[in-house]
């Protein structure tokens, strides 16, 4: 089972919806596309994912996992970061999307 990785950061949406099409279209091509992201990021990477979706790939299946992370702080402290994985594969029955 093949898998690729977009890591989320602050960069614009788009480079995210082209990083995970990128990744599908890639060869060999990967059973699933993992989106990863922390704190912040988490809405980016759920914007990515539907925007995905929604105007390019409208037969992907998606999985999420949450989580926390425990970061060292500035201070030298602890604190705790919200996590979110998002498993992207398109489905065996995967009908094209309109306009194609």
């Amino acid at each position: 089972m093949s898998e690729q990785i977009v890591y989320i950061g602050s960069k614009p949406i788009i480079n995210y919806v082209t990083a995970i099409l990128t990744s599908f279209n890639s060869n060999p091509k990967p059973d699933k596309v993992i989106v990863k992201a922390r704190g912040r990021s988490i809405s980016a990477a759920v914007d990515a994912v539907e925007v995905t979706r929604h105007r390019f790939l409208s037969d992907l299946k998606h999985e999420v996992t949450i989580g926390t992370e425990q970061m060292q702080g500035d201070e030298g402290g602890t604190r705790n970061v919200s996590t979110i994985e998002i498993a992207l594969s398109i489905s065996p029955e995967a009908k094209k999307p309109s306009g194609s």
